[in-house]
């Protein structure tokens, strides 16, 4: 069977593929020949993973699935959430979006935090999501090379290290993404692979 998973970064297609037999064949957005700016208006970090997955499924008639992940901080009423990617303005730079959530956590005692992932998954036409969450806190400054977004500045509870710091095993055990990834794999195993 194949499925589309809505991305064009092939590395996040090739981590997923790894984990699902060879039943399921996964296809990114450029293998079908999708190069169109799909829509993410939505308000939720839930509504844009549909918008991306619905808009494949009707578009291309095949089976797919999207993701989205926002952080949430606790301080600032769970921004910048669904628009943790352009938190600092269009330009989507991941050291002007840390630099920004510093700045607004300046002086703030509360720097709880938590990484959201939602995975819609539209198989045959119905709808199935999975949600992925990482709980943790925000530092006073960055840490770490590895990984991108906010990882630098997320230590996840129980740890002393940040994402960034982390290896991507060691991530993988705390993640987020990971977590709904693990949902969808388990899913699609039980209900696809034959």
């Amino acid at each position: 069977m194949e499925i589309i998973f809505a991305t064009n970064n092939k590395n996040k297609v090739s981590e997923v593929q790894q984990l699902l037999s060879n039943s399921i064949q996964l296809k990114s957005l450029q293998d079908i020949g999708c190069f169109e700016d799909i829509p993410e208006t939505s308000d939720t970090i839930e509504g844009n993973a549909l918008q991306k997955a619905n808009y494949v499924y009707q578009m291309y008639k095949e089976n797919c699935f999207s993701d989205d992940t926002g952080l949430e901080v606790e301080a600032l009423g769970n921004a910048p959430g669904v628009h943790s990617a352009r938190y600092a303005g269009e330009d989507r730079s991941d050291f002007k979006n840390i630099e920004k959530l510093l700045n607004e956590l300046d002086g703030q005692n509360n720097r709880k935090a938590r990484f959201k992932t939602v995975i819609a998954l539209v198989l045959n036409g119905k709808v199935i999501t999975f949600e992925g969450i990482a709980n943790g806190e925000i530092l006073k400054e960055r840490r770490g090379e590895n990984g991108f977004g906010y990882d630098p500045v997320f230590v996840p509870n129980g740890q002393t290290k940040t994402f960034a710091e982390m290896t991507l095993s060691e991530k993988n055990k705390f993640s987020h993404r990971a977590k709904a990834f693990q949902k969808l794999v388990e899913f699609l195993t039980r209900n696809v692979s034959k």
